[in-house]
């Protein structure tokens, strides 16, 4: 299915309060992933992999890092036409001067990058989920369907559906009904699918009655463009998905395979970790659909007398002697001293690596001699001291605010460019 005539828009969020302080100085979809990537780098690449070459990445706050890492990973030859192209927050004459109030009013605002005349249908993506798609298929879904827009909808249990917007859908897949997170029987009985339903159409439903909006749509654009002209809608999922149900045809496409929706600091540090596994539910290491990101020429990882079991470990590392790394995420150019032991542990690494003949008399990025770093995740350009431990047992859920040790969803967090003092105990 050709996309030449497809725009994506991928929506980069808001301040990204559920994921502080990983957000307190980059913009949501910047935050590292998997020891080498960005969360941008996940929708981005299923636009290229599906075909798809044309894309913009809407954000208001701190997209320093984030423009950064676009225009130095995406540049496409003259001949291809593509672009990938941060839309940040801007006042305007048009549209006002308010900042984006959501994700539906961050596209509104930004309607005249779409009123180029080659652009048929509109990709709504979002900047902060980890799954593979080829969009092809979904654009197939929309065109055969004759549907005005189209939503990707995953199965899950009645477990699940508290946490998600559930949608129902008729025998011919057009959505009829959506609940956003119902909490009740009575809510979820107005939406609840027959699995058989989802076995017919070629996706075991394992006993799953409900069908979740993963937040990805297709839109015919002057579908759109009407929908969001004459209303004051300010969220897609919310409002305008809702909306389109009752005015047009929308239509489900069914998916079926690994999707997390990295919105919270646990929900980030269990897909980070699950990615370290023998067997991970989501496979980087895809031949025919990798994972795009920024090229790095850096050296190879340097290791001691090092055990090693379940964990990644990206480039330009120096790990030290007598260091156990055990289901972790060691990030570009992470240092980790000797006599260490790292468990449990996402460790984003650092911009740049030090130079260890210079001489510096205060704490070297990394981890020093002598520490113990467990269920932890450790920002960028970390400096943790000689013999420090970082361990929860105390299972605090969450604390501090501006300290350079701060804990979140019962994680410890050192904040990004943090130091930690030689001898310090948690």
């Amino acid at each position: 299915m050709d996309l030449s005539k497809t725009i994506a828009l991928i929506l980069g969020g808001g301040r990204g309060t559920r994921l502080f302080p990983l957000t307190k100085i980059r913009a949501k979809p910047a935050v590292p992933l998997a020891a080498k990537y960005r969360l941008i780098d996940i929708p981005i690449s299923n636009c290229i992999n599906s075909g798809l070459n044309r894309a913009y990445v809407l954000t208001q706050f701190l997209s320093e890092s984030l423009h950064r890492h676009l225009r130095q990973t995406y540049t496409f030859d003259h001949f291809s036409g593509g672009f990938v192209e941060l839309l940040a927050a801007q006042q305007t004459v048009d549209e006002g001067t308010d900042w984006y109030q959501g994700t539906a009013d961050a596209v509104r605002k930004n309607l005249v990058h779409l009123e180029e005349d080659w652009i048929e249908h509109v990709l709504i993506l979002s900047g902060d989920q980890l799954y593979r798609m080829d969009f092809r298929e979904m654009m197939k879904t929309h065109i055969e369907s004759g549907a005005a827009a189209t939503i990707a909808g995953i199965p899950v249990s009645r477990k699940d559906a508290s946490s998600l917007g559930i949608m129902q859908v008729d025998d011919s897949g057009r959505v009829q009904g959506f609940v956003e997170k119902p909490k009740t029987e009575e809510e979820l009985a107005k939406v609840r699918m027959d699995p058989a339903w989802i076995d017919e159409r070629g996706i075991p439903s394992h006993g799953r009655d409900c069908l979740a909006s993963m937040g990805l749509y297709i839109f015919n654009k002057d579908v759109m463009v009407d929908l969001l002209r004459s209303t004051d809608h300010e969220d897609f999922g919310k409002e305008v998905f809702p909306a389109a149900i009752k005015s047009h045809k929308v239509q489900v496409h069914l998916f079926d395979g690994y999707w997390e929706d990295i919105g919270t600091i646990r929900a980030f540090y269990e897909a980070n970790l699950s990615l370290a596994g023998k067997n991970p539910p989501f496979d980087i290491r895809n031949r025919d659909a990798p994972i795009f990101s920024r090229p790095r020429f850096l050296p190879p990882t340097i290791m001691g007398d090092t055990k090693i079991h379940g964990s990644l470990i990206a480039d330009g590392c120096r790990i030290g002697d007598n260091v156990t790394i055990e289901n972790s995420v060691i990030g570009l150019r992470s240092v980790i001293g000797d006599n260490v032991t790292v468990k449990d542990t996402v460790m984003m690494g650092a911009d740049h690596i030090e130079n260890v003949d210079t001489p510096n008399s205060g704490i070297p990025l990394g981890i020093g001699d002598g520490s113990t770093v467990i269920g932890t995740i450790l920002d960028k350009n970390c400096r943790v001291g000689k013999n420090v431990t970082i361990v929860n047992e105390a299972k605090i859920v969450d604390q501090g605010e501006d300290e350079p040790l701060q804990v979140r969803d019962g994680i410890p967090i050192v904040i990004k460019n943090a130091t930690i003092e030689d001898g310090f105990k948690m």
